[in-house]
């Protein structure tokens, strides 16, 4: 038995945001989006290297709030992107986390908090 990549759900509440924090701040890709129609919520997927990530205006999708790890191996770099680009709602510090591995969070418009390790699974 075997398992495949995991891909999570956060939930959005404005387009606008959304893609001003996870594409221009963070600087995924837009990879593509879905309405069943006008006015109707949005779902969408980014992604940036490996990372795969669903953002869903649908109320029944997820909960604001949540949280997930992020794992990269060129954490103070992807800190100097952030910081280069003076997004006025993060200033993103890498953190010593006392288990051995260095942290990043970062806290989306919605609540949602992105924490970037250097943690790699093995």
């Amino acid at each position: 038995m075997s398992f495949g990549k995991t891909t999570p759900i956060l939930r959005i509440f404005d387009e606008t945001k959304a893609l001003a924090f996870y594409v221009d701040f963070l600087g995924f890709t837009l990879d593509w989006q879905h309405r069943f129609g006008d006015d109707f919520p949005l779902y969408l997927q980014v992604s940036r290297d490996g990372c795969v990530l669903h953002l869903s205006e649908h109320h029944g999708d997820c909960t604001p709030g949540s949280a997930l790890r992020i794992e990269t191996d060129e954490l103070e770099a992807f800190q100097a992107q952030l910081l280069a680009k003076q997004y006025p709602f993060a200033h993103p510090h890498i953190q010593a986390m006392p288990w051995g591995s260095q942290d990043m969070t970062v806290v989306d418009p919605f609540g949602n908090r992105l924490v970037f390790t250097n943690a790699i699974s093995v």
